[in-house]
């Protein structure tokens, strides 16, 4: 074995069957032993302790813990020793409540996971991958916003409402007319739309719109 400057270079497999000299050899780090490339393994020199490191976990039926089994101990101690200590039913049923949520469409029990669950951008409601399209799960939609000319008739009514008594009370005595309360003015058989801001009268409703979005930035607040 070796030569003659390297006397001690290389050794013996110590597997019975071998016994080849390797110039490179392996030392087990669990029994400690020498072995050729061909058995370095835990597995082909059949180590007595190769299952030391190896990490066994149990999935508690109880309460879905994982329980990590010694190797130098009996499975059942091992075990025991988790139920009298460390196990809680009651974190089961809240773990298989929370795995219960499903796709909310009709007749579809996909399981919503993390890789299969998509949030829809228009209603937020969360689908699975098959019904993540509007169509497929009947998307209604965002709220859509009122029109522009709705937002501004109903500002103008409310500002009307609430001035009443006192806008009236203010233009009889300027015009010597007959005021309504709602903010019209009757002259005759014609009635003029009063803006509630500057107190200029339209005949038509539209005219006082537009007046109020052009001239008043779209507000009618006194």
């Amino acid at each position: 074995m070796g030569t003659p400057e390297f006397p001690d270079l290389g050794k013996h497999c110590s597997v019975d069957d071998c016994k080849q000299i390797d110039f490179l050899p392996f030392t087990c780090d669990r029994c400690t032993q020498v072995f050729c490339l061909d058995h370095r393994s835990y597995m082909k020199h059949n180590c007595p302790k190769g299952n030391r490191g190896d990490v066994t976990v149990v999935i508690c039926p109880l309460c879905s813990k994982g329980v990590r089994l010694n190797p130098d101990e009996d499975p059942n101690i091992t075990w025991e020793k988790h139920v009298n200590t460390d196990c809680d039913p009651s974190s089961h049923e809240q773990t298989v409540e929370k795995k219960k949520k499903r796709c909310p469409v009709t007749r579809c029990r996909e399981l919503l996971t993390f890789s299969n669950t998509i949030r829809c951008r228009d209603c937020s409601v969360e689908h699975c991958l098959k019904h993540r399209f509007g169509p497929d799960h009947g998307c209604a939609g965002p709220k859509k916003p009122e029109s522009r000319w709705s937002s501004l008739l109903a500002s103008a009514e409310a500002s009307i409402s609430r001035l009443g008594t006192d806008l009236s009370q203010k233009l009889q005595s300027a015009s010597g007319g007959n005021v309504e309360g709602n903010g019209k003015q009757s002259c005759g058989k014609v009635t003029v739309d009063v803006c509630p801001k500057c107190s200029r009268g339209f005949r038509d409703p539209v005219d006082l719109l537009k007046h109020i979005d052009k001239d008043h930035h779209g507000t009618s607040k006194a």
